[in-house]
């Protein structure tokens, strides 16, 4: 601290106030994004409450507020049957996930094998295209076998088209990881399955909870792929029923749009919240340079 002061004295007043501009215009910038961010989030839970359902008359703050447009929701809509879809595809979806990456970043970033760096080269570049890209092709493949109109095809698609992404993530964070513990447990006798399962698998516990989060939460917001493979009113996602209430000139529902926006938001926020950390740590770890 005694340094620290003396650095500060022997400053020049030029430099104290580039400090305090720098230190401004730093928390200028935070404070226009914050508001830019939680302005709209204030506004779409404060029309949620807005009497009506215009969005003419809705307003952030409501000067009658009331929980009619949420009643609303699950009486007039079936809202309650998208919610259980997509909460459905969001579990397989993770649960798949969570499997497929885990053992094939365990492969890459441990095991020898011919053809590795083709392979990785390979999942690389198809990280580069979208999934919506080969729609046309994916709607075919989907017809020839059967699986239009079926859940189980958005789980085939949100699975398959993260493993490149995260398969890279997980092979970055299992390079932090020194190789002597698998070389320990092999000359114990350990095969590679117990050492799989034993030794790395509770290593890679922070990356593969932020590929759980991740996956789980894609269903809930994609509207694309639903609507172009969903068909059947049972059998739709909450982003497809819910742009359905406000999709044209007859369906002016917004504040029950806000509504249904709030509710799926807000366990959205609160898994976030307890499980930032997870998130943070595993998402900085497996962002290594080879």
């Amino acid at each position: 601290m005694g340094n620290i002061k003396k650095m500060r004295k022997k400053m020049r007043p030029v430099d104290r106030v580039k400090d305090i501009l720098a230190y401004i215009g730093i928390y200028s910038i935070l404070i226009v994004v914050s508001i830019s961010i939680l302005y709209p989030v204030i506004w779409i839970v404060g029309s949620s409450f807005n009497p009506g359902s215009s969005l003419a008359s809705a307003t952030s703050i409501p000067k009658n507020p009331t929980l009619n447009n949420f009643i609303r929701l699950f009486e007039e809509t079936d809202y309650k049957r998208w919610y259980l879809n997509t909460l459905s595809v969001a579990t397989v979806n993770m649960i798949v996930s969570v499997l497929l990456v885990g053992t094939m970043g365990y492969v890459f970033a441990r095991l020898k094998f011919a053809g590795k760096k083709f392979g990785l080269l390979t999942i690389l570049i198809l990280q580069m295209f979208p999934s919506f890209m080969g729609m046309i092709a994916i709607y075919v493949f989907f017809l020839n076998f059967g699986l239009l109109n079926q859940p189980l095809a958005l789980v085939i698609i949100y699975s398959a088209g993260q493993i490149p992404y995260n398969t890279w993530l997980i092979k970055g964070y299992l390079k932090n990881v020194s190789t002597s513990l698998d070389e320990a447990a092999q000359i114990d006798g350990a095969t590679k399955l117990q050492i799989y399962t034993k030794i790395v698998l509770p290593i890679m516990f922070p990356i593969l909870t932020f590929v759980a989060i991740t996956q789980f939460m894609a269903p809930w917001f994609d509207y694309i792929l639903p609507s172009f493979l969903i068909s059947s009113t049972e059998k739709k996602t909450l982003a497809v029923g819910l742009y359905e209430l406000i999709n044209s000139q007859t369906n002016t529902n917004f504040t029950m749009f806000a509504a249904g926006s709030v509710l799926v938001a807000g366990p959205v926020a609160i898994l976030y919240l307890f499980l930032q950390k997870f998130l943070i740590s595993g998402l900085s770890a497996g962002a290594n340079k080879e």
